[in-house]
């Protein structure tokens, strides 16, 4: 039944002379999204409006889950495309419609019709009072509700007839390469995808670095990861993964520095790394799935002391206040959870000290973090250098 969709946005609208830019960000970004779903789809902009056109044949279920992941939508409005034949030709038009969307006939509606072709013969105000009088008729048990409809019926007069009630919800948020480009700290765990997707969701472009720990670590658990980055980047559009082989790094500092300090010193080799290979690609912050006391390397003293070895890029850890089941919650809804809780461990939950610090002093992790100088920072350019990068989505 339905040819074309009319794509709601909200943040959008607000954005003054810059509001352009930002739809025809939408636009790329609902195109990219489209362009696996069987069918034909005509993607673009009018004053204040953006369109999708179809051809018939399309897949329709397939195109609505795909618009769904594209950031910057509210509402997804399925569209019957009608041509001008007449208004009794309309008016049984759109009790059809109706029959065949809504099969129970018994809700309160509304009708809000707009003519943007002036010269329709029927002003706005008299095709709402007409056409609420044939559905009326049509289905008696229905019910005018002009202040709070079950059904908004929209009827848009232009050089062909649009009608349309439904209201699909979108992803919200802005579109994507919107906001910049930020480098993510993608781990196997649950909290990690979230804040890749939490952070995308505000327009940012996503690059991804993982800590691989063989043998220690699988390459189930390199695999894992990966599809966890495949799952962000269907909403967040094309990553790439640097995978950074750690092994010899938490090995030395294992051997050199204090246990119940181990995991610090490790996040803090981890953030130095990432925010070296995010300048390299032109990020503008390191995205963490960090949240006040969820474990010992995350009380606010940790976060602190990991903070302290980033010279130039802020961190930004977009669940800070967040608790696990407000995390779960998300990763359930994007689909992330249950590849999360696969039981192949990462590099994160392999070393971790039975007793870890939790108020540890930046002055003492500096200085057992001295001994370490000696091999450390050809450690780091091994690492960095030797690093292999996943191209994702």
């Amino acid at each position: 039944m339905f040819q074309a969709f009319l794509i709601k946005y909200a943040e959008i609208a607000i954005k003054g002379k810059n509001r352009p830019i930002f739809e025809d960000a939408l636009v790329k970004q609902l195109r990219r999204a489209l362009k696996p779903v069987d069918g034909s789809f005509h993607v673009y902009k009018t004053q204040g409006r953006v369109h999708v056109d179809t051809e018939p044949g399309f897949d329709y279920d397939g195109a609505v889950a795909a618009m769904q992941k594209v950031f910057g939508i509210t509402a997804i409005c399925p569209v019957l495309v009608l041509e001008d034949e007449g208004f009794d030709v309309l008016k049984q038009q759109v009790c059809d419609y109706l029959r065949e969307t809504y099969p129970e006939q018994d809700h309160t509606f509304k009708v809000n019709a707009r003519r943007a072709r002036k010269n329709y013969p029927i002003e706005s105000m008299e095709i709402n009072a007409k056409m609420g009088e044939a559905i009326l008729e049509a289905f008696p048990q229905m019910r005018v509700d002009v202040k709070d409809p079950e059904i908004m019926l929209h009827i848009e007069i232009r050089e062909k007839i649009y009608v349309y009630s439904l209201s699909i919800p979108g992803a919200g948020g802005m579109p994507t390469g919107t906001g910049g480009k930020a480098m993510l700290l993608l781990s196997g765990g649950i909290d990690s995808p979230v804040a890749g997707y939490m952070i995308a969701k505000r327009g940012v472009v996503l690059n991804a670095v993982y800590f691989h720990a063989p043998p220690y670590t699988s390459e189930r658990a390199k695999q894992k990861v990966v599809d966890l980055a495949r799952i962000v980047s269907d909403y967040a559009g094309e990553i790439y993964l640097h995978v950074v082989n750690f092994t010899e790094i938490q090995k030395y500092i294992y051997e050199k520095c204090p246990h119940d300090e181990l995991t610090i010193i490790m996040r803090r080799y981890m953030m130095r790394i990432a925010e070296r290979i995010a300048l390299e690609h032109d990020c503008l912050a390191l995205v963490t799935g960090e949240s006040i006391g969820q474990v010992a390397s995350q009380t606010m003293a940790s976060l602190l002391v990991t903070n302290e070895v980033c010279e130039t890029l802020p961190v930004f850890r977009p669940l800070i206040g967040f608790d696990k089941e407000q995390i779960v919650r998300v990763s359930k809804d994007i689909g992330a959870f249950e590849t999360s809780i696969l039981p192949f461990e990462d590099c994160c939950t392999i070393w971790v000290a039975k007793h870890p610090v939790t108020k540890p002093s930046a002055k003492v992790i500096r200085r057992h973090e001295e001994y370490l100088k000696e091999n450390i920072d050809e450690m780091v350019e091994t690492a960095v250098s030797g690093r292999e990068v996943i191209k994702v989505g």
